[in-house]
């Protein structure tokens, strides 16, 4: 059983020290050749994510301030019933 494991465990092992090298040795080049309309396109959609970011950060501190506040206003409503 522990040779099992073992021949497992480095075949593994080789299996992501020959796929690191082959990755790591693909050519990029130097310029990216990347369009303005691509630029702008990744751009716009970045604003989106910030501007529906900040609507929910709020939102997320307003739920934490109502969870961890002290609850007078329930039990002032349950004792004058």
């Amino acid at each position: 059983m522990k040779n099992i494991i073992r021949n497992c465990v480095v075949t593994m092992l080789l299996t992501v020290v020959a796929a690191s090298t082959v990755m790591a040795s693909t050519d990029v080049p130097a310029e990216s050749g990347g369009s303005l309309l691509l630029t702008l396109f990744i751009g716009f959609f970045a604003l989106i994510v910030v501007f529906q970011l900040v609507p929910a950060c709020l939102l997320f501190v307003g739920i934490l301030k109502g969870l961890f506040s002290k609850k007078q206003g329930v039990e002032q409503e349950s004792s004058s019933r």
